[in-house]
């Protein structure tokens, strides 16, 4: 671990906590079987905290596809909800501001 730059480390955890999220969301293999949006939600907020923290140490060009991805999980959520939350009120969406699907 001594050898490895932070911004790897930072982009391994974010990429298991992106995968988890997807998995909780129904969008992996067994679909809406594993679905559980309680647990995306954490998962989706745990990411949004991690990302809007490491940004502006890991700079632009490792933070961007971050943000992509953690915004397609935000959006994936809110199609998934029966109930959707009010924009601002998602997961993540405190340290994101609310996310809106692009028009």
């Amino acid at each position: 671990m001594a050898d490895v730059p932070a911004v790897e480390v930072i982009g391994t955890v974010t990429v298991h906590l992106m995968s988890a999220a997807a998995v909780k969301l129904g969008l992996a293999e067994n679909g809406e079987a594993d679905l559980d949006l309680d647990e995306a939600r954490k998962l989706i907020t745990a990411l949004a905290g991690l990302v809007t923290a490491a940004a502006p140490e890991i700079g632009s060009q490792h933070a961007a596809p971050l943000r992509d991805g953690l915004r397609t999980l935000q959006l994936a959520f809110r199609e998934a909800s029966h109930y959707p939350d009010e924009p601002g009120q998602g997961p993540g969406e405190k340290f994101t501001g609310a996310v809106y699907a692009r028009g």
